[in-house]
């Protein structure tokens, strides 16, 4: 299916690869962050569309870190290379969030006010119906091809 706009994006040394599909500009996405002690260490800043799908590539798997805490119920995609934390990824269903400053259209993003989320009393059960409403279907995460931005 394909959707009005496209949001490609990447890790510094692009070893992590992004690209969000939506019918959605910047604007009507929007941009959150939460307090944890972890998103607000890497200031990490949100986006989905439970209407769109996000194309994920790993150049190599051995760079990327699948940082678990807290539930242990999602995957922090870092890059072992940069250090940049990418998307947060849960295989099933396959579901993600993208950290807007990997975006290259980053500076449309970070145009909107900035909306913060305590996750602290979410029981599991919450946040996995939560996730389920709101992240972004993930339609491919590949991993060993070259590039999923268009050139």
């Amino acid at each position: 299916m394909t959707r009005l706009y496209t949001y490609p994006g990447a890790c510094h040394c692009r070893n992590v690869e992004v690209r969000l599909e939506s019918d959605k500009t910047p604007l009507e996405l929007g941009v959150r962050t939460d307090t944890c002690s972890f998103c607000t260490k890497h200031q990490a800043l949100y986006t989905s569309d439970p209407g769109g799908q996000l194309q994920v590539a790993v150049r190599d798997a051995h760079l990327v870190e699948r940082y678990r805490f807290g539930t242990k119920t999602a995957d922090f995609l870092l890059c072992k290379v940069c250090g940049v934390l990418a998307a947060v990824h849960v295989p099933e269903p396959p579901l993600a969030v993208v950290n807007v400053n990997v975006l290259e259209e980053r500076a449309a993003f970070l145009a909107n006010p900035i909306q913060v989320a305590d996750f602290d009393n979410e029981s599991l059960q919450q946040r996995i119906s939560r996730r389920r409403q709101r992240w972004t279907p993930v339609g491919s995460f590949v991993v060993g091809q070259q590039s999923v931005t268009e050139r």
